[in-house]
């Protein structure tokens, strides 16, 4: 009887020169906006920053030497059968010369990017020999993209939530030969990582976050720490500067998507403006971020048609029930609480919602470090999962 089980494909796509044409043109086209003088980024995005960026995205910027950068990643596509035989795309590439048991990992993006957020780090954790680390910390590493998000399927029902996104991935590493594995993630994927360490605890050896998502607590106040009540209070005024975004997408995101999906500079400023502002670069964007690797992130986007889709997974998150957000994790959990990235929970929190193995406050590295740090980021992963080696062949 043949196997009837998913298999994956390989997967390197080649953009249709016609969409790059179509691209350049809206670029050419863009109608702009006023703006006050001397407003710079106090009101969103910096109009004088995004002319130059689109200029350059116009008629600079070239899409097929990144395409054939991301190629040399080893992609692969297979449909799941988790609501309906979604498609998903991942990386997958395998530890080289491991010298001792190599620890399966997925790592779990966010928003607004996709596997564009771990690029960097593949070869470090699959390769540490090669960048002086010790080659006993070598993964196999499994990096997919969020069904709406990236080259993965677009769901045609309701949005996907992190929950059932976890049960996908814990497919996918079945897929794939996985018994035992480990999980990472931070923003979304953070939610992701936490579902699946709560909802696969005989499978997910240890789980790594970069953040503990916004607070959700139904409790008495009076029963929190005095470092976890500032906290809240930080990070309610925190949404109440920063947070309109995902309020609009929690709400009404088919609304935004429109104008997003139509003008690749409404795009651009949608996304530059979070990448700008949750990351470890004082102000100033690339410090962080080459021009080329900001406009990957968003290209990415652009031709997939995902920026709807991406921002639906908001809307499906914000009805997953408050009881789920109060189950304590009890997989032994790491946290990187990066200095440059937003709302750090207190140790106390961590410690009141996860079975905390490791905290560390690495000095660099904002919201997106696996991009903005990755050699830091890598080591955390090394560094935190070590322990956990041998369990995964248990």
């Amino acid at each position: 009887m043949p196997d009837a089980s998913p298999r994956p494909e390989p997967f390197t796509p080649r953009a249709d020169p016609a969409a790059i044409e179509d691209l350049r043109a809206r670029l050419r086209a863009t109608r702009w906006p006023d703006s006050p003088e001397d407003a710079g980024w106090s009101l969103g995005t910096d109009l004088a920053y995004l002319r130059e960026l689109v200029a350059y995205w116009a008629d600079g910027f070239d899409w097929s030497a990144q395409e054939a950068e991301l190629a040399r990643l080893p992609r692969f596509r297979v449909g799941l059968e988790g609501f309906g035989g979604l498609g998903v795309h991942f990386v997958h590439a395998r530890a080289v010369a491991p010298a001792g048991p190599v620890l399966p990992l997925v790592l779990s993006h966010g928003w607004p990017d996709s596997f564009w957020r771990y690029t960097k780090v593949v070869s470090l954790l699959t390769d540490p020999g090669a960048h002086g680390a010790d080659p006993a910390d070598a993964f196999d590493v499994v990096v997919p993209d969020i069904p709406g998000f990236g080259y993965s399927d677009r769901p045609t029902g309701p949005p996907l939530d992190s929950l059932a996104v976890a049960g996908l991935w814990a497919e996918l590493m079945d897929v794939l030969g996985y018994e035992r594995f480990g999980a990472a993630g931070g923003d979304l994927g953070s939610h992701v990582s936490r579902f699946l360490a709560l909802d696969h605890p005989d499978r997910v050896v240890a789980v790594h976050r970069t953040d503990a998502g916004l607070p959700r607590y139904s409790g008495d106040p009076a029963d929190l720490t005095p470092e976890e009540r500032a906290w809240m209070e930080g990070a309610a005024a925190w949404g109440r500067a920063e947070g309109a975004y995902a309020a609009m997408h929690s709400t009404k995101p088919q609304t935004a998507a429109f104008g997003l999906t139509d003008s690749p500079a409404g795009l651009a400023a949608w996304i530059v403006e979070k990448l700008r502002s949750w990351s470890d670069c004082d102000g100033d964007i690339e410090r962080s971020y080459t021009k080329d690797e900001i406009l990957t992130n968003v290209t990415l986007y652009w031709l997939t048609g995902t920026i709807g889709s991406s921002m639906r997974m908001y809307r499906a998150n914000a009805a997953i029930p408050p009881a789920q957000y109060a189950r304590r994790v009890e997989v032994p959990s790491g946290f990187s609480l990066f200095a440059g990235d937003v709302v750090r929970p207190p140790r106390a929190w961590l410690e009141r919602t996860a079975n905390v193995a490791r905290v560390t406050e690495p000095a660099r590295g904002g919201h997106f470090a696996p991009f903005e740090e990755p050699e830091l980021y890598a080591e955390e992963l090394r560094a935190f999962f070590r322990p956990y080696r041998t369990a995964a062949k248990g």
